[in-house]
């Protein structure tokens, strides 16, 4: 079997979100099949993370250390959209409130908020779209404005305007925020699909109840730093959870999801 591709490599990275230094030597190695959850606290530096691979925000320049994506140092925005899907809260806070449902997704062609006057969008792209909605349960609502959906079904929507270039790599930031239980389960079921059928899945998160049952590898963020990374099963632990999280706490675990409980 030949190795795994790395998507995200980075080596002793310092980088600043505005006037914050986030991470000072961030060292971290992400690969393609194998699914991944970013977990730790609010302030570990978790968002940031997403920015780098965005390439919102960029690594300090100095010796000895780099940021390759797909192993390359220097990266086309409009190849790495293709490959790399994301789902944001910020991104999902973007929209205007008038976008139809179907322009949200549609959008993803084009790395844009929404269809401007000058984008033409092809009967290949309207298709794929279409495609999307209907797994995603979404077909009957095209032609709603976004502001008059829940948030479970924007979420969605999200997921479908991240995946309209099939990317080998879905980047999900918090991806169950805001959502009630239905919509939330409707959403990880989703994420379990893709997962399923060969799409890579970075779980970025601080809810231990949102990683589901296909994700195989953890790294605990704390403070811009990995506090430890290896097999799920042993990193979400009463012991590794209670250190990350600073508190005392018990973890169950029942249909492959875990709960997390204060420790009596």
């Amino acid at each position: 079997m030949p190795p795994a591709t790395p998507y995200l490599e980075l080596k002793a990275v310092a980088a600043y979100l505005g006037p914050r230094l986030v991470f000072n030597d961030l060292s971290l190695r992400l690969l393609v099949g194998e699914n991944t959850v970013i977990l730790g606290p609010n302030g570990a530096g978790k968002s940031a993370l997403i920015k780098l691979l965005s390439r919102e925000i960029y690594p300090v320049v100095k010796p000895g250390s780099w940021l390759r994506i797909f192993g390359e140092k220097t990266v086309n925005l409009w190849d790495l959209r293709a490959r790399i899907g994301l789902v944001s809260s910020d991104l999902q806070a973007d929209y205007g409130g008038c976008v139809a449902a179907s322009d949200v997704v549609l959008s993803g062609f084009f790395g844009s908020v929404g269809i401007g006057r000058s984008q033409e969008p092809s009967a290949g792209q309207r298709e794929r779209v279409g495609e999307l909605l209907c797994q995603l349960g979404l077909a009957d609502l095209e032609d709603r404005p976004y502001a008059q959906l829940s948030d479970g079904q924007q979420r969605r929507l999200l997921l479908a305007r991240a995946l309209v270039h099939r990317p080998q790599v879905l980047v999900l930031d918090e991806p169950t925020n805001g959502l009630d239980l239905k919509a939330k389960h409707e959403l990880l079921a989703n994420l379990r699909v893709l997962a399923q059928k060969g799409t890579t899945l970075l779980i970025v998160t601080h809810q231990i109840e949102t990683i589901i049952p296909e994700i195989s590898r953890c790294i605990l963020l704390s403070q811009g730093a990995v506090l430890a990374e290896g097999p799920i099963d042993e990193l979400l632990q009463d012991a590794p959870l209670s250190a990350l999280f600073n508190t005392p706490l018990r973890v169950c675990k029942a249909a492959g999801y875990r709960q997390v409980f204060p420790a009596e």
